[in-house]
């Protein structure tokens, strides 16, 4: 036990030495970027005194010396306060905790699905190597893979919207519509995340397969599974208790890293449906170059990037009894 809180302690401790460096990168990124944002909050074609644009560099500390700001920036971000944003005129973080649960129901129940499908498929098909299951789903996880984001939501949208009119082309929920029970409510956001969940689930789910597929296979030509079934244990137990779980170690690696791409399928999504979570307003935000938002937006991207990490390295220890805790 007391290994365990050492090992987790040292973990802690290196993620926190990354959200320092994400910081500092994130502070430097967008003040090599060309540009002054004290002009982009003038109106353009609009000529103003440079009185008024020097209190705007003011207001946002821009005048101040580069380490200085450096270090206001670090204090201020490990508090939580990401700045003003230029555009919507509210802090950074109150503008991101209303766009960010959305992003966290879309993201979290694609990659549920994902997960569980494509681990149970991926086991089946390097179990039955080279007969017609693995063909098939192999064959299928393949094709999803190498299909863009962006277009397989625009194909989806073209198909159950507007050629069938099954589900809605886009958004969270149906403008100024009175929900009469919690049910209708729920069915109402159910059909609107069903098409935005089915493309992120479907990019996500073909890697799934292949990397469990993969470690399946590699797995199934160690010793231990040919003294397994010299035991007399059924193809199941072998499958079940031997197997599968040795093939799960570098598929939950797999999965944290994933998380750092599903952020770019997700700001792709999320502006082919009009869903409001925080691709949208990433590429909002970009459009009229908020930089204080935007530098909001991408550290809490590298942190939830973290945070995945991190919660792998744990797993990885009850997976693994084969990892050092000390």
């Amino acid at each position: 036990m007391r290994g365990r809180v050492a090992y987790l302690a040292r973990k802690s401790v290196y993620a926190f030495i990354t959200v320092l460096i994400v910081i500092v990168f994130n502070f430097l990124l967008f003040r090599v970027m060309p540009g002054d944002p004290a002009r982009i909050l003038i109106p353009r074609g609009h000529n103003v005194p440079a009185s008024l644009i020097e209190k705007m560099r003011n207001f946002y500390g821009l005048d101040k010396p580069l380490l200085d700001q450096l270090f206001t920036s670090i204090v201020q971000t490990l508090q939580l306060d990401l700045g003003y944003s230029f555009y919507y005129k509210e802090p950074v973080t109150n503008v991101i905790a209303a766009w960010l649960p959305n992003t966290l129901v879309l993201v979290g129940i694609s990659e549920v699905i994902a997960i569980l499908l494509g681990f149970s498929t991926g086991a089946i098909a390097g179990w039955k190597r080279g007969k017609r299951f693995d063909l098939i789903s192999t064959g299928f996880a393949l094709t999803t893979w190498s299909m863009p984001t962006f277009w397989l939501g625009i194909v989806l949208i073209m198909v159950f919207s507007v050629q069938l009119g099954i589900f809605p082309v886009g958004g969270v929920r149906t403008a100024e519509m009175t929900y009469a029970n919690i049910t209708q409510q729920i069915e109402d956001i159910g059909r609107h995340l069903f098409l935005p969940v089915v493309t992120l689930t479907l990019v996500s789910y073909a890697e799934y397969v292949m990397i469990m597929r993969n470690s399946l296979v590699d797995v199934m030509t160690e010793d231990f599974v040919l003294t397994a079934r010299a035991k007399g244990l059924t193809e199941r137990q072998v499958l079940r208790d031997h197997v599968v779980p040795n093939a799960l170690l570098p598929s939950v690696t797999t999965v944290a890293i994933a998380l750092s791409f599903i952020v770019g399928g997700a700001l792709q999504t999320e502006i082919i449906f009009s869903y409001p979570g925080i691709g949208m307003l990433t590429y909002m935000a970009i459009q009229f170059r908020d930089y204080t938002l935007l530098q909001g937006l991408f550290f809490i991207d590298a942190v939830l990037v973290i945070l995945a990490n991190f919660a792998a390295d744990i797993v990885y220890t009850y997976l693994d009894p084969r990892v050092k805790l000390q």
